[in-house]
């Protein structure tokens, strides 16, 4: 890079490049080389939650994400590919999550005016998200891979129109409380002698509230 050009800058206000809004109080803002070159080799998502809301369920195909929470309180879930456990973890400001490269994972917010950093070790972020995956995939591969109701399926997944982000939906019109997840474990610090998650085998029917 040719820090010699006068066209470079080095500082952003987040607050002018919106990546996602769902309402006034649930968007994500985004910072990559796109906004500033002068970077390096991170890419960051500024998210903004109220009580309930999630961030979708997805992965990302190219780098490790670190989730900082600044205010508010908020679930991390995770699933380790490697022990097919279904990983639990609340972190409140000041706390942060790891989340392996390639991870499929989800955050909701467990307080209003919940507000995370995602900071991921890559310039250039590629990520799948759930919401793509269950629209663009026919029902009918759903109903015979798992020998399920193809109308039952279709009628379920109808709905999913576009890529969710923050969910539910702001159309969503279904009876619902608050997210929550009891098997949820909050650690403050990490102490080797004790783990700081709390860990449930990924078996059917899953123990959620």
């Amino acid at each position: 890079m040719d820090y010699t050009n006068p066209n470079l800058h080095y500082s952003y206000d987040m607050e002018q490049s919106r990546f996602f809004t769902k309402n006034q109080h649930n968007y994500v803002n985004v910072l990559g080389k796109e906004q500033m070159q002068t970077m390096g080799n991170v890419f960051l998502l500024d998210v903004f939650l109220s009580s309930g809301n999630i961030v979708e369920p997805h992965y990302h195909l190219n780098a490790s994400e670190l989730i900082y929470c600044i205010t508010g309180e908020t679930i991390v879930s995770m699933i380790n590919p490697s022990t097919n456990e279904l990983n639990n973890i609340r972190i409140q400001p000041q706390q942060v999550v790891t989340i392996p490269q390639g991870w499929w994972h989800y955050f909701a917010a467990n307080k209003d005016n919940t507000h995370v950093l995602t900071i991921y070790d890559i310039s250039e972020l590629n990520t799948v998200w759930g919401s793509d995956v269950l629209r663009l995939t026919p029902p009918q591969v759903f109903a015979h891979t798992y020998c399920l109701d193809k109308e039952q399926i279709q009628q379920a997944l109808q709905p999913i129109r576009d890529t969710v982000i923050i969910g539910p939906p702001a159309d969503c019109n279904q009876r619902r409380g608050s997210y929550s997840n009891k098997q949820a474990y909050y650690q403050p610090y990490y102490h080797p002698s004790v783990p700081y998650y709390y860990t449930s085998q990924m078996q059917p029917p899953y123990n959620q509230p």
